[in-house]
C-alpha cells in the first residue's frame, strides 16, 4: 500500500511535534521542581499590570477567564478575591499548577486546572477573557505561533478580550535556557489580526526579583 507523500510529511511533522511538546514539558518540570519562585525572573508578587487590564474590561463575575501559562502565577489569587466564578489556569508544568493548588489550599477546587502544552488546547467551553503573561513568547516556531493565534480565536467568545505579556524587542533573546521570540506591537497586531482588533499595548519594565530590569509589552485586543 503506497502511502502519499503529503500524508508522510504530516506524520513526520505530527511525530516531531509530539517529541518537541514531550521535551518542553520535561524542561518546565525539571525548572520548577529545582528553582523557588525568589529565582524565577518571570515572579511577580503582585500581577498589577494584569490586574489593570481586567479591571479595564468590566467583566461581570460570571465571565469565564483562562490564564495560559498561568502557572505559580499568583493572578489566580487575585480573581478569586474579586470574587470571579469561572476561572482556568492551563500550564504545561503539573509541578508549577501544584504549587499554585498548594498554596490556594482549599480555594483550590474552585479553579479548572489544565495540565497542557497550550497548542494542544482542546476545551467544551469558550472564554470572555483569555490572559497570557511570559508565555507566548517561548513559542519560536512559525507553526506553533500560528496555531496559537487560531486557538484564541476559536476560544475566545465573539466580544471577548485578549491579553498577550510577552518580551518587547528591546526584551532578552533569552529566557530560562530557552530562546525567545520579541515583539512589537505591529508584530503583534499581525499576529493576531485573524479576528482580533487590537485596544491598546503598553511596555514596561519587569524587575525579577534578583533586580534586573526585563522590558514586556503588553496588548489587549477584542475578538470581532
Amino acid at each position: 500500500m503506497k502511502v502519499k507523500i503529503n500524508e508522510l510529511t504530516l506524520y513526520s511533522y505530527r511525530v516531531c511535534e509530539v517529541y518537541v511538546m514531550e521535551e518542553s514539558k520535561k524542561h518546565w518540570e525539571e525548572i520548577y521542581q529545582t528553582k523557588q519562585p525568589a529565582e524565577l525572573s518571570w515572579t511577580e508578587e503582585i500581577p498589577a499590570t494584569s490586574v489593570s487590564f481586567v479591571h479595564n474590561f468590566f467583566l461581570p463575575k460570571t465571565a469565564r477567564i483562562i490564564d495560559v501559562g498561568g502557572g505559580d502565577s499568583r493572578l489566580v489569587d487575585f480573581l478569586l478575591t474579586e470574587q470571579f466564578q469561572h476561572i482556568t489556569v492551563l500550564d504545561i508544568s503539573g509541578k508549577a499548577l501544584d504549587r499554585a493548588k498548594h498554596r490556594l489550599g482549599s480555594n483550590a477546587s474552585r479553579i479548572n486546572w489544565i495540565e497542557k502544552d497550550i497548542t494542544g488546547l482542546e476545551s467544551e467551553e469558550m472564554f470572555d477573557l483569555w490572559h497570557d503573561r511570559a508565555a507566548f513568547h517561548f513559542l519560536t516556531d512559525p507553526r506553533e505561533i500560528s496555531k496559537y493565534a487560531m486557538l484564541a480565536k476559536k476560544y475566545v467568545k465573539p466580544g471577548g478580550y485578549l491579553v498577550i505579556g510577552t518580551f518587547s524587542e528591546n526584551g532578552p533573546v533569552n529566557c530560562s535556557g530557552l530562546p525567545v521570540t520579541r515583539y512589537n506591537q505591529h508584530a503583534l497586531q499581525r499576529v493576531f489580526s485573524d479576528g482580533f482588533k487590537i485596544l491598546n499595548c503598553i511596555i514596561l519594565d519587569h524587575e525579577t526579583p534578583f533586580k534586573t530590569k526585563q522590558n514586556f509589552i503588553y496588548c489587549s485586543f477584542q475578538r470581532i
